[in-house]
Order: structure tokens, then C-alpha cells, then sequence
């Protein structure tokens, strides 16, 4: 079953704060979402992890994360 989850439970899903969230929805480089009306946001679970995943390095000397 899909799963759907608003900003501030995507935010607390990922332990990023909502504001952190929402500036990288602004500026890009953040998980992808979901419109369904021009007002409402949403994020699917499965992007979400795949997201922090992508992000996983070994050591501080890796490229940063786009």
C-alpha cells in the first residue's frame, strides 16, 4: 500500500526540520513530491527513503550529495 505522508510528517520522517524541508523543495536537491491540488504537498514513503539512501557516504571526503 502507497503511502503518503504531508510535510511536516515527511520532515520528521527524514529528521530534517520543515523548514529545511521546504527550502529544498524551493531550491532542488530535496526528495521528490507529489501535487495532487496546487495547495497540498505530499511525499510518497518510498521516494522519501530512497532519497536518504542516495545520501549515504563512507567518509567526509566523498562528494556532497547534489
Amino acid at each position: 500500500m502507497q503511502q503518503f505522508l504531508n510535510t511536516k510528517e515527511a520532515a520528521k520522517h527524514v529528521r530534517l526540520s520543515t523548514a529545511t524541508l521546504e527550502r529544498l523543495r524551493v531550491r532542488g536537491g530535496g526528495p521528490p513530491y507529489i501535487t495532487p491540488i496546487p495547495s497540498k504537498v505530499v511525499y510518497d514513503v518510498t521516494d522519501l527513503d530512497t532519497w536518504m539512501w542516495s545520501r549515504r557516504r563512507k567518509s567526509t571526503s566523498e562528494e556532497a550529495a547534489a
